[in-house]
Parts: C-alpha cells; structure tokens; sequence
C-alpha cells in the first residue's frame, strides 16, 4: 500500500499507476543540433506538405476521429465585439461520449497516467469528449518565420544545463525536432500574444470544495512573436518578456507586486525579478521567484515555473522526446471561459473543475520525459509533458514525486483568441493527488475579458514602478 492511499476515498486499488507510454507512433532519435538538410525541408510547407510549418502532420489519422490541418483560421461569431469575452464559435456541438470510471481502460492508449489515476481516485470523475477541431491556425507571418527558422536555427546547452538557441525569431525554432531540447524549446518560442493585460485570479480549493479567489491583475509584454522582429535586430539572450502582477484581494495579500523580466532563453541571462510588500513598503529582489518555489496564491500546491505549462531556466531537468501519440487533450476551451458563468459554477462542490464545461478532444500531442538531473533539487524528480502538435502549447503534464509516484496533473485549457490570431491560455488547473485537491488559475469570468489593446513603456516593468502602483 503505497502513503497516499489512505486519502484516496472510494479508490478501487492502492498502488499507484507508473509511467507507461503505450507504442509511440514516430520514433525519434538523438541527432545534431544544427539546422534541417534539404530532404528535412521538403516535408515543410503551408500547403501541399507531409507536415505544416509548425511541423504537425497535415493528414488527418486513419480512423477519421482526427481532422486533416487546415490553413483556414477560427471566425469569430456575428456576436463577438471587441473587448468581450470570446463566444464559443462551436457552441453547437454536442458531447460525442463520455469517459468515465466504468468505461476509461477502453480508452487507456490515449489517456495519460495522470488521467487516469483520476478515473482511480474519483469515482464521479469524467471526461466530455467533443469532435476535433484543429483551429491553431496562426497569422502568415508566423509560419513565414517557421519555416526560415527551420532553415537555420541551431540548439545548444550550456555547461550548466542551461538551454539555448540561436538563429531563429518570432515562431517556433525547431518544427522537426531530433531531441527533447529541441522539443523543450518549441515550447519556448512558440508564437505568443505580444501584449495582454487580464486578470490571473486563483483559487487553492480544499478538499470539501471551499476557497477564497485572489485576485490578480497582470499586465505582460512578449516581444518574442511582434512581426518586425529579424534574426539580425532580435536577442533572444536579453530581456524580452516582461511581467507585472498585483494582488488586489483578498485584504491581506492586496497592494502585493511582482514585477518580472525574462530572456527568451537562460543561457548568458538568468530572470530579473522583483517584489514588493506594501507592509513593509520596500521593493526587493526575489532571485527566488524560480524553478520550484511556491507559485503566486498556490497555497503549496504548484511551482513557479508551471505557469503557462512551463517558464523560466529549464536547467534542473534531462528532456527526452518519446515521439507521438494520440491523446484526450482540453481544446478550444470557449464554453468555460464565458463571461456568463460565476466562479461558482466553474468549480464544483467536489473541489474540481466542473466538468460539465469542460470540453476535450483527441490531438497528436509530442511527449517529452523530464527527468531531474543528478546534483539538482525539484519538487519534482519527474515530469512528462504532452504538447499540443499544431502549437506546441503543453497541453497536459503528469507529475511523479521522488518515490516515483503519479503526484499531480496539470492541464491546459486553451483557445484561439480568434480576434487577434493566437492561442492562448484561458485556464490552467492542477490536480494535487496526495492533498485532494485543486489549484485553478485564471479565473476571470467574473472579471473583464483580456484585453490585448493594452500598451505600457518599458519602464512600467521596472522595480522604479513598483511602489507607487503597489500601494493599497
């Protein structure tokens, strides 16, 4: 019996389920880290190609539960307007099964060992799955700057773990692969919303389904994807993601500033950070807002380097690419986002999501197996990513603790922000299973919908700002 069973209500058995990743569909081996040979290149292409640009397979799969890629981009609804909440442009589709803890083995090839420990643990848990629906269609010039990356960019590491590249602007770097690294840092360059300001609120939930919401309000910058960028005026070894957030509720955390200021990759820079507490009324640095300490209103129950399914140095961890496979991922994640829904409704009295809106459906996903190093220290000592292959989003993420142990799932739901033509976030949730409980971030349907109209000076994410917007 293994320590955690004693907390598992209802669970059918007590050991826990072990890594196991049923026969991957490519197999990819270790190569070198320079650009892609002609033959490579040829398989790339907007249309008429083997892969897209982002290096997804363009066909659709055997069985026809999974669409060929389109270049053909979301369109928004007769009843979008700027500013609002985006409308659910496939409201009228309904579940096409469900999964349950009656029926999950059957599909247990494309289910997580994280999903699947929850069908275990919870015996109420399901899964609504939905038709897939391929809609991270991005801008051109996102695929022009793939494909011209592919041509160049070249992946290094650092004698200290740290991971690097060079050669590549705007889009992912890698979009065929040889390694984990180069898997790893797709995720690093994939095409982000350059500005947004909206409301990462959290909720820690306990186990009987209370919490109290921090709010938080966040203004960020990535100048990685701005359209101007070039090989040739573009660093991604200086500051080019800039980060400031502010507590508002509840009283005893309000006033609360972490100002943040990131390179695109670690290799020659570490993150500059900074926070202030209006009780002490003094702005300091915070070097520690890195790799596994407490994430901002977490209560414990997630790292700092999980927001956005993974930021920050990515040197405490070995990255092997396991290839392929077909899995049950959150996707176009628009009816759980609606502005009309109250935070109440999103979380259910069990202390999870309510799954009612939640919507997923089956996507060719990369795995990557982290491992963590010899000499290092994690929270973790294993984590498996499952990124999404038309956006390199991570999408889901099992996390084992150092007894080799299932421990957590994260997932990532997104959408297309169909307005501004990236894929994006709406809300991120961890599933803690030794503590039974919840951690939701991004709540913001009780708030105002992102805005993306937002431009600030460079000097706002500077600790010189910090005090005066940080007091109460």
């Amino acid at each position: 019996m293994t320590k955690y069973s004693a907390r598992r209500n209802n669970a059918k058995r007590t050991g826990f389920v072990r890594l196991a990743i049923s026969t991957l569909a490519i197999t990819i081996s270790v190569s070198s880290h320079g650009a892609l040979n002609a033959n490579e290149m040829a398989r790339l292409g907007l249309e008429g190609t083997e892969l897209t640009p982002a290096g997804a397979v363009r066909a659709g799969n055997s069985e026809g539960t999974i669409p060929a890629w389109k270049n053909e981009a979301v369109k928004a609804p007769s009843s979008f307007k700027t500013g609002m909440f985006h409308p659910d442009p496939f409201a009228s589709d309904e579940v096409a099964f469900t999964i349950s803890n009656s029926n999950y083995q059957q599909y247990s090839d494309k289910l997580t060992a994280g999903q699947k420990e929850m069908f275990e643990i919870y015996p109420e848990y399901f899964m609504n799955i939905y038709k897939t629906r391929r809609t991270a269609v991005f801008k051109p010039y996102i695929y022009d700057a793939a494909l011209e990356n592919a041509k160049k960019a070249e992946s290094f590491k650092s004698k200290n773990g740290r991971l690097g590249f060079k050669h590549a602007v705007i889009s992912w770097a890698f979009p065929i692969p040889r390694n984990g690294d180069e898997a790893l840092l797709n995720q690093v360059t994939r095409p982000l919303q350059p500005w947004i300001e909206s409301w990462d609120n959290a909720a820690a939930v306990t186990s009987s389904g209370d919490y109290v919401l921090s709010e938080i309000s966040v203004q960020q910058h990535w100048t990685w994807s701005e359209p101007d960028n070039t090989v040739e005026n573009f660093d991604p070894s200086v500051d080019s993601m800039f980060y400031f957030q502010t507590i508002k509720a509840p009283a005893k955390l309000a006033g609360q500033v972490i100002v943040a200021n990131d390179p695109v990759h670690f290799v020659d820079k570490f993150r500059s950070a900074w926070v202030y507490n209006p009780g002490q009324r003094r702005v300091k640095r915070a070097p520690q807002i890195v790799h596994d300490s407490p994430l901002t209103a977490s209560d414990g129950l997630a790292t700092t380097d999980q927001k956005f399914g993974l930021n920050g140095p990515k040197d405490r961890f070995d990255y092997k690419l396991l290839g392929k496979r077909e899995v049950y991922i959150p996707y176009n994640s628009y009816k759980i986002n609606s502005g009309d829904l109250k935070n109440d409704d999103v979380i259910s009295p069990s202390g999870r999501l309510n799954q009612n809106y939640v919507r997923y459906e089956l996507h060719r996903v990369w795995v990557v197996e982290a491992s963590l190093r010899e000499g290092h220290r994690h929270d973790y000592s294993k984590r498996v990513f499952y990124l999404d292959e038309d956006s390199w989003w991570i999408a889901l993420m099992d996390g084992y603790d150092h007894d080799g142990d299932i421990w957590r799932l994260q997932e990532i739901h997104s959408l297309m922000w169909y307005d501004v033509g990236f894929l994006g976030s709406t809300l991120e949730v961890q599933y803690d299973m030794s503590a039974n409980r919840m951690l939701a971030m991004n709540l913001d349907n009780e708030m105002d919908a992102p805005d993306f109209s937002v431009r600030l000076k460079k000097r706002y994410f500077t600790p010189a700002s910090i005090r005066r917007r940080g007091v109460r």
